[in-house]
């Protein structure tokens, strides 16, 4: 990981936010298929809504020579709402070394409790960490159902 960079993101990074979230789950390795995938996002995410969204939580990115590979988010009541790597990032730890400094934030923050929706991908990643499977559920988005689980971890 030569030239990696993991740091807090900036409001200026929130498009190519949306570019890792997009690859993510088109390119990355996935257990959905084509039509779950374009129902579950059809455009990478960019503007003043999706500024807004980051805006609203805590961001920390992975960069390598000026390109966004990975990013996690964690909004003010515990949830870890977005944990994306770029389909040619996957398997380089990034997820590890970015869930390193959202749990130490957590903690300094006084969260007694981490939670999220995680995907049928993400979901090995949380359990590697130390989330729990709460329960599996389906959602449904454009004519497609996804599955997903809620999981959570309790932090000491």
């Amino acid at each position: 990981m030569t030239d990696l960079k993991i740091r807090p993101a900036q409001a200026q990074d929130a498009d190519a936010l949306g570019e890792v979230m997009f690859d993510a789950i088109h390119k990355g390795t996935s257990k959905y298929t084509e039509a779950q995938r374009a129902a579950w996002q059809s455009t990478p995410n960019s503007g003043a809504t999706w500024a807004q969204r980051l805006a609203q939580q805590d961001v920390w990115m992975a960069e390598e020579a000026g390109t966004a590979l990975a990013f996690l988010t964690l909004r003010n009541d515990g949830y870890v709402d977005m944990a994306f790597v770029r389909g040619e990032a996957q398997g380089r730890g990034l997820f590890r070394h970015l869930y390193q400094m959202l749990e130490k934030s957590a903690q300094d923050a006084g969260h007694g409790r981490l939670w999220t929706h995680a995907s049928l991908m993400a979901q090995p990643a949380f359990l590697a960490v130390g989330f729990r499977v709460i329960r599996h559920e389906s959602v449904a988005r454009l004519g497609e159902t996804l599955d997903r689980a809620e999981m959570e971890k309790a932090l000491q």
